[in-house]
């Protein structure tokens, strides 16, 4: 089974204490073909102020570094995880105007300005109406994120409140946002871009599988696969069930990238 870990991180992110030779030694011995470094660059701090500049030297400079000593049978791509594009959509195109980035994962993981623009996982999710109100101003913000094409080649962990509701003890279906969703979808697949298949280190595989049918009912065809690994043991976690469920609800292909293009390998 051919398999690619697109959504990694090193201690280049403010949360990841790994070097890139440890993640790359990992993804060779869990038998990855293909591993990408995609280190935080978000928008918004974690309170919510604005950060509209990124300094690619610690990432580039590791990943020159990294060329020289990795597995010749493991490919190595540069990416990163733009996170709020939308914000200032020209902040974010000035820091993607890099040459040699394969691959850029548009997230979002704070709220709208308006509703303060905390990270999502500082919210204390007390009730379902609470759960509700942040998922309308979750999927607000990525209606206008998928507007922007050029500032990102999939949408990542489309899922990701839902880590943080079931953390604190909450039941959540995405069942009222489907709506939204489908018409997201359609954006993203009429740009040419696609979504990631996010694992969260193995914990969620099957919660992928209602959004993951609405993507395809949308014409959806590119999907990354990412474990999120802050961390050389998480690294390709979930990724063999994740090809697993793309292959059972009849996606045929797993994306990689390079130079920012889609290639295309058979589930």
């Amino acid at each position: 089974m051919f398999l690619a870990d697109y959504h990694t991180h090193t201690l280049v992110s403010p949360d990841s204490q790994a070097s890139i030779y440890d993640m790359a030694a990992a993804a060779s011995a869990a038998g990855l073909r293909e591993l990408c470094i995609t280190d935080h660059c978000d928008l918004l701090s974690l309170e919510g102020d604005r950060q509209l500049t990124f300094d690619w030297e610690p990432s580039l400079a590791q990943f020159d570094e990294a060329e020289f000593f990795a597995d010749p049978n493991l490919v190595l791509r540069l990416g990163l995880e733009l996170g709020s594009a939308h914000v200032c959509p020209e902040a974010a195109r000035n820091i993607l105007d890099r040459p040699g980035l394969d691959f850029v994962i548009g997230s979002l993981h704070n709220r709208s300005e308006a509703a303060g623009g905390g990270d999502y996982y500082c919210v204390e999710y007390s009730s379902p109406q609470v759960c509700r109100d942040i998922l309308d101003d979750y999927f607000t913000n990525m209606e206008a994120l998928v507007r922007l094409p050029d500032c990102y080649d999939v949408l990542g962990h489309i899922i990701y409140p839902l880590r943080y509701m079931v953390r604190d003890g909450q039941s959540v279906s995405l069942e009222h946002c489907y709506g939204r969703l489908r018409a997201i979808f359609r954006a993203a697949v009429e740009s040419g871009r696609g979504i990631e298949f996010n694992t969260w280190c193995g914990r969620t595989v099957e919660e992928w599988r209602p959004v993951l049918a609405l993507y395809r009912e949308a014409g959806g065809e590119i999907v990354t696969t990412g474990s999120d690994a802050h961390a050389p043991e998480n690294v390709g976690k979930g990724l063999a069930d994740a090809c697993g469920l793309l292959r059972d609800m009849g996606f045929r292909y797993l994306t990689t990238y390079k130079g920012r293009k889609p290639a295309f390998v058979k589930l």
